[in-house]
């Protein structure tokens, strides 16, 4: 039997693994993309129980019944085994970068159940309510501002005690946060050597690096502790949280590795063409099969397969699409550009330490004990975020040099330069662990890009990576920006609370003390952070640049909205997840509102 049939008293929805499979061809709502927005989508719309909703998703299943699970999904502490190289991940690679000396860099993206939501560090993090005022002014709806966003963030939001049920007073504000959605998130819930020592030096330097008790107040700014989406001792991914509940209901259906080929043109509403159809194929060569959505296309495909299928449709640059035998039906011409993403340099220190994750590879039996605690009762060091327990975010002086040379990019003043993550042992994507030694990591990011790439088309098949290109440390100001976040770097360990814990730089970054030889390291070991946007980005309905209108429409064309992290005009202050589900609880509300649906 090709599909899994979920019977729920007498109802049933269904999971399929075969196009052939599906039991009807007309949905009310096609969602393309079951990932951090598109699940969400699936479980708002699905509500209502006149309403019928397809999912489909190029990735397949994994972690809730009746499925078989997968522990380095599941698994906290194993996320990093998640991507790139596997199953669950698209295994994108960059054009050659620039600004990182030419390289190409591996670009993880979620293939699977919950997109990139299963797969990434589980950061939550809102960012500035600045960057939602500013959502709300560039695409010219007030309902994107942080105040009216809010509402949607706490609907999302169960927050949860951590893994090891301690006492988190004096660690968040419970004032905003939910504890009635549907998304977990939580607090550390496994201690570690250095958390003493990162919030004391909030204390000695608290100019430069100050406490903050809750940095998703809509003010991230400073160093606190992290909040993950982590409950229970597992990943709460947009899949566990949300589509798992849907699929409880008898007017949800999914279909599983399979991927979108087009948008079909079925019809016109006015003058402007229509889009009802949906093109799907499981190879280059396989059957084509399609079915229609009555009501709305919804594209969550994320930055990089939300703008290649649109392109793919006919819908973008004229000129890029016939020079692939494209056929032009809506000359769109910011599908696939204005690329932003947040480049890292990960840099280490040697550290005076027995106690660092560093154990966990050098020791077998100890990595195999974490990982038996764990499974069996979802506590010790591997139910928790290995990424570090505290984060920091940062803004440049105002009277900066870069920042009178360049301008301010960012939202306003609350809007982070640049971040800071403590890892407790040695932690990098482009360098080699060490076999021995112990070490402190403090990852470095520059999140307030003004460099753009894109995302265009090699082929006229969706089964060809598109290129990619997020112009990666790709200006001046961008490099300008993380040379002063790797010096702040600096600064934090060289103060008293690190004096009888940090031995000496890595041997990887000894030379990166001066503005050159920061730039030589960041682009020897640089890459990206893996937050794409702005390749379908918003606009006012009146502006003729953009992809989407303020209610998230597609321009020029009816019937398809798109709900992801392309939607976004700019880098968001933030690691993104947190973001995108609060745009889509709102984008949720207004396809119900669009169709007389229940809000």
């Amino acid at each position: 039997m090709g599909h899994s049939l979920l019977f729920l008293n007498g109802a049933f929805s269904a999971l399929f693994d075969n196009p052939k499979d599906l039991r009807i061809q007309e949905f009310d709502f096609v969602i393309v993309g079951g990932g951090t927005a598109g699940c969400v989508i699936a479980n708002r719309l699905s509500e209502d129980p006149n309403v019928r909703v397809l999912v489909i998703e190029a990735g397949g299943r994994y972690a809730y019944p009746p499925f078989c699970g997968s522990d380095i999904i599941e698994i906290p502490f194993l996320v990093g085994d998640a991507t790139p190289g596997t199953k669950f991940d698209w295994n994108y690679t960059t054009v050659p970068q620039k600004g990182l000396g030419g390289r190409s860099v591996t670009f993880p993206r979620g293939r699977v159940l919950g997109g990139s939501s299963s797969v990434n560090f589980m950061y939550y993090t809102r960012g500035p309510s600045d960057d939602f005022d500013r959502l709300a002014k560039v695409s010219g709806d007030s309902g994107w501002s942080w105040k009216e966003i809010f509402p949607f963030i706490l609907k999302n939001e169960k927050h949860v005690p951590s893994a090891d049920q301690h006492d988190t007073t004096g660690q968040f504000d419970p004032a905003v946060h939910g504890f009635n959605g549907l998304l977990l998130t939580s607090l550390p819930g496994f201690p570690s050597d250095i958390d003493g020592r990162v919030t004391n030096t909030t204390v000695v330097l608290k100019d430069d690096f100050p406490f903050n008790v809750d940095m998703n107040s809509g003010n991230p700014l400073g160093v606190g502790w992290l909040q993950s989406t982590i409950g229970n001792g597992a990943r709460s991914s947009s899949a566990t949280a949300f589509l798992t509940p849907a699929l409880k209901r008898s007017n949800v259906d999914v279909l599983i590795n399979t991927q979108v080929t087009k948008l079909i043109q079925t019809s016109k509403t006015g003058s402007l063409p229509a889009f009802h159809g949906v093109e799907f194929a499981q190879s280059h060569t396989g059957s084509r099969f399609s079915v229609i959505a009555k009501k709305e296309i919804i594209l969550s495909a994320g930055s990089i397969g939300t703008p290649q299928i649109l392109m793919l449709s006919g819908i973008g640059d004229s000129k890029s699409l016939n020079s692939l035998g494209i056929k032009t039906i809506v000359d769109l011409p910011d599908v696939g550009q204005n690329m932003q993403d947040h480049p890292f340099v990960a840099i280490q220190w040697s550290a005076n330490d027995n106690m660092t994750q560093d154990e966990f590879s050098e020791q077998p039996s100890l990595f195999s004990h974490g990982g038996h605690l764990t499974v069996k009762s979802r506590t010790g060091p591997f139910a928790n975020n290995p990424a570090g327990n505290h984060i920091g975010w940062f803004r440049l002086p105002e009277d900066s040099p870069i920042l009178k040379q360049f301008g301010d990019p960012t939202g306003g003043p609350h809007s982070p330069h640049f971040e800071m993550m403590f890892e407790n042992g040695f932690f990098s994507f482009t360098q080699g662990a060490p076999t021995t030694g112990n070490f402190f990591t403090i990852l470095v990011a520059m999140v307030s890009p003004t460099s753009r790439g894109s995302v265009k088309l090699v082929s006229n098949t969706v089964f060809d990576h598109p290129l990619i290109d997020p112009a990666l440390l790709g200006n001046a100001f961008d490099q300008a920006v993380l040379i002063e976040a790797v010096k702040a770097s600096q600064r934090f360990v060289a103060s008293s609370p690190w004096k009888d814990y940090i031995i000496g730089p890595f041997i990887d970054s000894v030379n990166a003390t001066t503005d050159e030889g920061i730039k030589e390291y960041a682009a020897k070991f640089g890459t990206t952070i893996r937050h794409p946007v702005a390749t379908s980005m918003v606009s006012k309905n009146t502006d003729k640049g953009g992809v989407v209108g303020p209610q998230l429409l597609v321009k020029n064309l009816a019937g398809v909205r798109v709900v992801d992290a392309s939607i976004f005009p700019f880098a968001v202050g933030a690691h993104p997840q947190a973001a995108v589900y609060a745009i889509a609880e709102r984008a949720a509300d207004l396809i119900k509102s669009a169709h007389g649906l229940r809000v």
